[in-house]
């Protein structure tokens, strides 16, 4: 059985903070802010498996109102996601996603990230697609107010 789940998550972005993306730190003038490192496309990735699974949401497995999670490394949300996962019974087909920011240009980065992202979740670099686009300066993503991302998550029933 195949199930697919969809995930978003933005946040705001600020001078004096790291922008971190698919787990690598990208060089920018301004950065992400949240209670973890606030990775917004690892955070999309998790809400899109935890909706395939129909396991709820990150807030439920991360809340932000938990002090311990202060400042967490987003990387390590996801392995926990992927382990939860698997122990639901599933297994991660393939992951597509979309990063919205119009600054700084994040193609430089793209097979990067993939090949962090592969390593954290056990799946193939061929299994991940990243994309990103601006929004020709509109909204907050194009005033560079915010970032954003989008993902679907395809994951399969392991056999038992």
């Amino acid at each position: 059985m195949f199930r697919i789940g969809f995930g978003f998550d933005v946040h705001k972005l600020e001078e004096g903070h790291a922008l971190w993306l698919g787990g690598i730190n990208i060089p920018s003038d301004k950065g992400a802010i949240g209670h973890s490192d606030a990775d917004v496309l690892i955070h999309a990735i998790c809400d899109a498996l935890f909706g395939a699974a129909n396991l709820g949401d990150i807030g439920i497995h991360f809340p932000d109102t938990e002090p311990g999670l202060k400042g967490i490394q987003s990387t390590l949300i996801l392995k926990k996601t992927v382990q939860l996962i698997g122990e639901a019974g599933y297994m991660i087909g393939n992951i597509d996603t979309t990063i919205s920011l119009q600054e700084p240009k994040i193609s430089p980065y793209i097979e990067q990230m993939k090949k962090e992202l592969s390593t954290l979740m056990g799946i193939d670099v061929n299994g991940i697609s990243i994309k990103a686009t601006t929004t020709e300066r509109l909204g907050f993503e194009g005033r560079r107010e915010g970032v954003s991302a989008y993902a679907i998550a395809l994951i399969q029933k392991i056999a038992s």
